[in-house]
């Protein structure tokens, strides 16, 4: 199946890429009764985007999963929920070369205690790094830095579902006062088409084990 490809211009910043654990140094906001169970990241059809430097599956796999595990290991409620992610694209641009450092995934979040899914249809993940020294950083170090901007994004993502859908128990301060560092001054940005493709929602990593 062709796949096309369509980085599109960027109308927005993300104010958070260039400390994206900072809020993580700080006091823990309770997500409701969420505790991470399992996180299953896969990246079978990992697609590297314009020019970019190579990275492989198992890095993403790795750096993603780190990035998951450290920043929703830190809840402690009473039910246990999963994560499903597939890593679908990716640019690691190297320095001078024209273009920005990106990430999209896939993500699933699962009720362990019903045993389904709580989106029906993979959420998207983008992140697309507007400023960014690529000359001061290596590889390894914008890889890292978009799978812990995308962990950033996800844990807004359940937040604004937490208010909006009453997910883990429903929300834990009023509408429109969100105190977490992680959601201050900065949602969800609206989705750009980083993957014209990748829209076509494929379920992200169907296989959790339940706990």
């Amino acid at each position: 199946m062709r796949r096309f490809f369509v980085v599109l211009p960027l109308i927005f910043a993300l104010a958070a890429c260039a400390s994206s654990t900072r809020d993580l140094e700080g006091p823990t906001d309770p997500l409701g009764d969420f505790k991470i169970g399992h996180i299953g990241v896969v990246a079978p059809n990992l697609q590297k985007l314009l020019v970019s430097r190579d990275a492989t599956q198992e890095e993403w796999i790795e750096e993603v999963t780190k990035a998951l595990g450290d920043r929703f290991g830190r809840f402690e409620g009473g039910k246990f929920y999963h994560l499903g992610v597939s890593v679908e694209a990716y640019s690691l641009p190297p320095p001078i070369i024209p273009g920005k450092s990106a990430v999209a995934l896939n993500v699933t979040l699962w009720d362990d205690a019903a045993q389904a899914k709580m989106n029906a249809e993979p959420k998207q993940i983008q992140v697309i790094k507007v400023f960014e020294s690529r000359i001061s950083k290596n590889r390894d170090e914008q890889l890292t830095g978009l799978a812990e901007e995308a962990a950033r994004l996800v844990e807004v993502w359940l937040r604004e579902m937490q208010q909006s859908d009453g997910w883990f128990g429903g929300a834990t301060v009023p509408e429109g006062q969100a105190t977490s560092p992680a959601l201050q001054g900065n949602t969800l940005p609206e989705q750009v088409n980083l993957v014209g493709a990748v829209a076509g929602a494929r379920d992200a990593n169907a296989a959790v084990p339940a706990r």
